[in-house]
């Protein structure tokens, strides 16, 4: 599924490439930052050495707003990398959808492929952008900041050993739970567009049988089924921020208890204990930022599915060994054909079918209803 996908990136590939790169140059500028706050408030104004609070100052105001800077680069080429990742996978479902035969549209249905062309790539599309940044920003960010925090205190540093676990079952425990219902929810919504589809071709037919009431309940019933799920779901992801304020807030806690022992006892000291709280801001978070990618991969995934289902569909219609792609004079001449929407030889709509018409002639068909008229001007 990810090898079909990753085909539509195309000439987005560059602006792929550079966001990651961006982001990782952002991440490291950010987690010196806290480091370069500790040596100003031990060295700097704990010995009065105003020079290197003035050197290290300068050296942190840099570093921020190449931080800053570097975040922008990796916003804007991942959003461009993103929406034309999004705009080609449009462009190859659509025309492959345009080769597709009635019996490969029968299959999908009119209302799902809308539902794929529209709301499933735009899934896809937000999951994209959140990958190639977020997804590369959070790892980094958790690794780099744990890394830091172990190298200034390793015996402070192993509560985050024990956050990161926890927070990590109780995530898994939620997506696994959510999945299942958002895939029920996108089929859902193939019917919801059906529902409103067959309302607005048969407007008329509604109106003159005064069918109205009827259509709004079977439009009421849908939606509301997807009202339901949508909750559902999202009443399990809800648990989401309260396990990440737990896992945060009670690690918190447990560095400054324990810090404020190492800092009276002399083996610390408060440059050392504020920079450890904020590495593990940086770490809580990128765990809460994973956590949203998760969310968004989570919906995206059955969207994903959908989608390479349509682009990997062939069409039931294919050419013989030699053929006739270019009629210079315009005619047209069926000889004995055959043709069924099921690619099934005992299910024939035409049987037998000859005839020959010549450039500028007009022909009439008659036939009673279920003739195949229609099928036959449509071939």
């Amino acid at each position: 599924m990810i090898k079909k996908l990753m085909g539509s990136i195309r000439e987005y590939k560059k602006d792929s490439i550079l966001a990651p790169i961006y982001v990782t140059l952002e991440v490291v500028l950010e987690v010196l930052i806290p480091y370069l706050m500790s040596m100003i408030i031990d060295k700097g104004i704990g010995e009065g050495d105003m020079p290197f609070i003035i050197r290290i100052g300068l050296i942190l105001i840099v570093s921020t707003l190449f931080s800053l800077g570097f975040g922008v680069l990796s916003g804007l080429h991942a959003a461009k990398a993103s929406a034309g990742f999004a705009k080609n996978i449009r462009k190859d479902m659509y025309y492959n959808i345009q080769d597709f035969s009635f019996s490969n549209i029968d299959q999908f249905s009119t209302s799902s492929l809308i539902t794929r062309l529209t709301t499933d790539i735009t899934n896809v599309q937000n999951s994209y952008q959140m990958i190639i940044r977020i997804m590369v920003r959070a790892p980094l960010m958790l690794v780099f900041s744990l890394l830091m925090a172990l190298s200034i205190n390793s015996e402070l540093g192993m509560v985050f050993l024990g956050a990161i676990p926890f927070l990590g079952f109780g995530l898994y425990l939620i997506m696994s739970q959510a999945f299942p219902i958002f895939q029920r929810v996108f089929r859902t919504y193939d019917k919801l567009n059906r529902v409103v589809q067959e309302n607005l071709y048969g407007i008329r037919v509604v109106k003159s049988f005064v069918r109205e009431e009827h259509e709004t309940e079977k439009f009421k019933s849908v939606s509301k089924k997807i009202y339901t799920d949508f909750t559902k779901a999202e009443k399990i992801l809800a648990f989401n921020s309260p396990l990440m304020q737990f896992t945060m807030y009670a690690s918190i806690l447990t560095l400054s208890l324990l810090g404020a022992r190492m800092i009276v006892s002399g083996s610390m000291t408060t440059g050392q204990l504020m920079s450890l709280i904020t590495y593990a801001s940086q770490i809580l978070m990128s765990l809460m930022m994973i956590s949203m990618v998760f969310v968004m991969v989570t919906i995206s995934r059955a969207s994903a599915e959908r989608i390479v289902e349509v682009l990997s569909e062939d069409s039931d219609l294919k050419n013989n060994s030699n053929p006739i792609m270019v009629i210079p004079d315009g005619s047209v001449s069926f000889e004995q054909v055959d043709f069924s929407y099921t690619n099934d030889p005992q299910k024939l709509a035409l049987k037998n079918v000859s005839f020959s018409v010549k450039s500028g002639e007009t022909v009439g068909i008659i036939g009673g209803t279920g003739s195949a008229k229609t099928s036959l001007v449509h071939l």
